[in-house]
């Protein structure tokens, strides 16, 4: 498992486009999911904990997942996660955790998966029944979004209508879309979704 994050760990949070991403899918969040103190809740591709720091005080426990080690020593050095989260190392596609969770988030991560339709077969398995996501990533872009050379990246964004119909297919319902966020780089516009859905 190739830590593609490694060297941007360090000083990830201090990114301003990540900052103004982070804080645009929270409120998202905060304005769309219904989060209380008796929820287990994963984090996917949590990173360095920007969206778990925002959730970890309104639930009763969140499990963080990533794939970079680094990322995830950032997230665990931070003292006002202790009590609640927990990190998780490790590819859930291809290794399910066998635990399962009120409510799935995850913000930018999706676009690293190379098979979207198994990943959210894997987030639907990972649910208790009547569960709930809350996806955030990117609309549809031209590839611009991420430098010519960056590895690890295997979708430039989603169709709204093309993840609406992978999500009704894992048995997902009553779902939605608004938009969380629109990063702005280099001049350009990029908007960014978050998806909301429940598991039947």
């Amino acid at each position: 498992m190739t830590d593609h994050f490694k060297d941007k760990a360090q000083d990830w949070d201090g990114n301003e486009l990540v900052r103004g991403i982070s804080l645009g899918v929270s409120a998202a969040i905060r304005d769309n999911v219904l989060l209380n103190n008796a929820m287990h809740v994963m984090d996917f591709g949590a990173g360095t904990g920007l969206i778990t720091g925002y959730v970890a005080d309104k639930v009763a426990k969140v499990t963080a997942v990533d794939v970079s080690q680094a990322m995830l020593d950032k997230l665990s050095a931070k003292a006002a996660l202790k009590d609640k989260v927990n990190t998780l190392c490790r590819d859930i596609v291809e290794q399910p955790i066998g635990v399962e969770f009120d409510l799935i988030v995850s913000a930018m991560a999706m676009h690293h998966v190379a098979d979207t339709d198994k990943l959210l077969q894997r987030f639907a398995e990972h649910l208790k029944a009547g569960g709930s996501v809350a996806l955030a990533d990117l609309d549809t872009e031209d590839g611009s979004f991420h430098p010519a050379d960056a590895v690890g990246v295997h979708h430039a964004g989603f169709d709204r209508d093309e993840f609406e119909g992978l999500l009704d297919k894992h048995g997902f319902q009553d779902i939605r879309f608004v938009t969380a966020h629109t990063a702005k780089k280099e001049d350009r516009s990029y908007p960014i979704f978050l998806a909301l859905a429940n598991k039947a």
